[in-house]
């Protein structure tokens, strides 16, 4: 049971740091529907909310604070993670699907490069340069793999030189992007810090 319950409990450290850490809602829909009304709609993936908190629109970093936490069943003083709300803001700016409201004294990253932990899951090779697409939350970005700094060997756990991925292989990859995208490190946030990787012709999930 020694793993099991390491498992478990690992879980719930987890749960319990993104509970207690800082907001962040993935916005999967602008709700307009008419002109009186214009709230941000989305699950929310780590932290809490309330009345008044100040947010960061994560990638343009334009800032306003919370006017209402709508629900079906009314507003709310304060939501956390897990619940699937709707925001008003205070102020009219630009948001769009894929943005990311986020608690404004603690904003994740923001980078169009940066290096992953990737496993293939296509049966063709991951191939350096070609294009791909990358989806993290709502939102998804042309990406391709510059470089794979390593792979994991199964039998021994160590770190070998690897030029390629081949199916259900590991590695550490270098990702470059077309644009900027807001993440947080994957042992924070599993939300925010995961991501998958889909083929442009076929549409299929091909790496993560």
């Amino acid at each position: 049971h020694g793993p099991t319950l390491m498992g478990y409990l690992e879980t719930v450290e987890i749960a319990d740091r993104v509970q207690s850490g800082p907001l962040r809602l993935p916005v999967q829909w602008v709700n307009r529907p008419d002109q009186g009304f214009r709230g941000f709609s989305g699950r929310i993936v780590g932290g809490s909310v309330r009345p008044g908190d100040r947010l960061r629109v994560l990638p343009s970093g334009k800032e306003s604070t919370v006017a209402r936490i709508v629900t079906k069943g009314g507003d709310l003083d304060v939501a956390i993670a897990g619940q699937s709300i709707t925001l008003t803001l205070a102020d009219e700016i630009d948001i769009s699907r894929g943005d990311m409201l986020v608690a404004a004294d603690s904003p994740p990253g923001i980078a169009d490069q940066f290096e992953a932990m990737v496993i293939w899951m296509n049966e063709e090779e991951m191939l350096p340069g070609r294009p791909y697409l990358l989806k993290v939350g709502a939102k998804t970005v042309g990406a391709s793999i510059a470089a794979r700094e390593y792979k994991v060997n199964y039998n021994t756990l160590e770190d070998v030189a690897a030029k390629t991925l081949h199916l259900n292989e590991i590695g550490m990859c270098n990702l470059n992007l077309d644009q900027p995208i807001a993440f947080d490190p994957y042992v924070e946030n599993r939300d925010t810090g995961g991501f998958i990787l889909i083929d442009r012709m076929t549409n299929n999930t091909i790496g993560a």
